[in-house]
């Protein structure tokens, strides 16, 4: 049973159309990424299937249909993104930032639904030491961990995650992405987008890889990782590296 079902998905900017007809599936507790070059639609995607752009096709998510869906149903329905800028409430502290991702289960009257602070402090120990700093004075780093904690504050049932390695040094991208691996751990289906195929495909159960608005590849993340093709165009560079 597939908790995210995407079938013929159009979307774009006006009258420029990024998506021509894409079609994907996710199913609960997998994590899948989404992989491909700059412009390739892959941030366009997300913004589309959160109800951030106007779209065409059959969007599916845990039994619902989405089409005539808000923004706000979505979110409501267990939709969570975090955006590639991270979109932060930069003069308020950390745990105010935090407890405004709660909004959701808060609104569902899910019982004990602040325990999730804790949840998140235990993932992100800094974020326990900034706590009372403001989000704006926050490091890149810190500002992402901020950003998917605020987010599963939410407690969502798909985890939509935009380029969450974009800007930061590799160790900070390294925490990161063991933070994302914990969560698959835990059984958290997650929707990845990332240009770094490879971080990408070590964390991610299935994977697609998106070009000029259409999928030209998919299979299992190993699958991937061995596709000549994949290798070439997008693990070949950091491999020469990592052999040197």
């Amino acid at each position: 049973m597939a908790l995210l079902q995407v079938t013929d998905l159009h979307a774009g900017y006006g009258r420029a159309e990024v998506l021509t007809g894409v079609s994907f599936q996710l199913a609960k507790g997998q994590v899948v990424t989404v992989i491909g070059p700059n412009g390739a639609g892959k941030s366009t995607t997300l913004n589309a299937l959160v109800g951030a752009l106007p779209c065409r096709g059959r969007l599916v998510f845990d039994g619902a249909d989405l089409a005539e869906a808000t923004l706000e149903e979505r979110v409501m329905l267990g939709l969570a993104l975090v955006p590639e800028k991270r979109e932060l409430f930069g003069t308020m502290p950390v745990e105010d930032n935090l407890v405004l991702g709660g909004f959701r289960p808060m609104k569902l009257r899910i019982p004990k639904w602040r325990d999730g602070l804790e949840r998140v402090y235990e993932l992100f120990p800094r974020l326990k030491e900034r706590r009372a700093q403001l989000a704006g004075t926050l490091s890149g780093g810190e500002r992402q961990m901020l950003a998917l904690g605020r987010a599963l504050m939410s407690q969502p049932k798909l985890l939509m995650l935009d380029e969450p390695s974009l800007g930061l040094a590799p160790l900070v991208v390294r925490e990161i992405f063991h933070i994302i691996e914990r969560l698959r751990a835990e059984g958290v289906s997650i929707l990845l987008v990332e240009q770094n195929a490879r971080a990408a495909l070590e964390v991610a159960d299935y994977g697609y890889v998106l070009e000029t608005g259409e999928l030209s590849l998919q299979g299992t993340a190993r699958e991937l990782a061995n596709d000549p093709r994949v290798v070439e165009t997008y693990l070949g560079a950091a491999r020469g590296a990592a052999s040197e």
